[in-house]
């Protein structure tokens, strides 16, 4: 053993018990389009604070924290966009996806993380009703206007690994379809792909606004109401599960899994998007986290091992289950085949 051993140290607790002000300090930066003035050429705080109709101090302020937590460099006085701001935060790009706050950090998601207490000595989540999977809850019409365009490239992995750009005739069905990304990006792969996107009517509107805007409204079809309990109809050669499962226990996805089964056509597949821990449940850091949101959110949900979700399609019905990485990305894809 080392004659210098670690020392303790506080940083690690003060770092946790101050986090919400580096989401606070991001989250107005993305408010005030602070990244879009940087990139446009705005690099001092006086250019800044004029791009942004701010007050100096308060420009140089909020980016000196920007630069300290790693989302602008500085040199010379002068601020500049990291390589992934410049990507993902400055709105003229077309990766954008700082809207994605305006979920993230909603009041829903914020309120059921002030009383984790309780949800653990519960079981389950603390808010009213059944939390996020309550009938037709408002968060996912916000959801579905904020989420979109941070889907855009996973939704694109998924049609490749679906293979789905190769087919010729395709029916795709998008259970819990939210913004619709994931399966409007199916029909703009392929010209013959019809999609049936199921989701709660006023979600299904703003889905169908992406389907307009993409140039597929007219092979994007709707089926309103709950997965657990609309008509699927039969037939489709990939149904698609998308961030849905985590919000259940394995007896509720089973329950799901076996009406998808029964929905697909032979040879058909269920493709699966989902934070997938190991085994130890600790490992990779976000999958595992994913659990405490679940826990906070909802009665029963939990982010599912890949053992558990082989387990659960089987019992479905399905003949085997294969996961996939996706590259870049914090989610696995897991393809289910009938």
């Amino acid at each position: 053993m080392s004659d210098q051993m670690t020392q303790p140290s506080p940083l690690l607790i003060f770092d946790i018990m101050t986090a919400y002000q580096r989401t606070g300090v991001f989250k107005a930066a993305i408010e005030l389009d602070v990244f879009s003035a940087i990139g446009k050429g705005n690099q001092t705080p006086d250019a800044v604070a004029r791009a942004c109709g701010v007050a100096e101090r308060g420009a140089r302020t909020l980016c000196d924290y920007l630069v300290v937590i790693g989302f602008l460099t500085k040199e010379d006085g002068r601020y500049g966009l990291t390589q992934d701001s410049a990507v993902f935060l400055d709105k003229r790009s077309p990766a954008y996806m700082g809207g994605a706050i305006e979920f993230l950090a909603s009041p829903m998601l914020a309120d059921a993380f002030n009383d984790i207490a309780g949800a653990v000595k519960r079981g389950g989540t603390v808010l009213p009703d059944e939390g996020s999977v309550a009938p037709e809850h408002p968060v996912w019409v916000k959801f579905a206007r904020a989420m979109g365009p941070i889907t855009a490239m996973p939704a694109q992995a998924l049609v490749g690994l679906a293979g789905a750009e190769r087919a010729g005739s395709l029916r795709v069905l998008d259970i819990a379809a939210g913004h619709g990304t994931f399966g409007i990006t199916f029909a703009q792969k392929n010209p013959n792909a019809q999609v049936t996107a199921l989701d709660w009517p006023q979600v299904l509107e703003v889905a169908k606004d992406n389907a307009r805007a993409a140039g597929v409204i007219d092979r994007f079809n709707t089926i309103e109401g709950s997965a657990f309990d609309a008509d699927f109809g039969d037939g489709y050669d990939i149904v698609l599960l998308t961030n849905f499962l985590h919000h259940f226990d394995a007896p509720t996805c089973e329950t799901l899994l076996r009406k998808v089964h029964a929905a697909l056509a032979d040879g058909g597949r269920a493709v699966t998007l989902e934070f997938v821990p190991n085994d130890d449940r600790v490992s990779p850091a976000n999958a595992a986290m994913f659990s405490a949101v679940m826990l906070a959110t909802t009665p029963n949900g939990d982010a599912h091992t890949m053992a558990e979700l082989r387990n659960m399609f089987e019992n479905a019905g399905f003949a085997r289950s294969e996961i996939h990485d996706l590259p870049g990305g914090i989610q696995q894809v897991v393809i289910s085949q009938k």
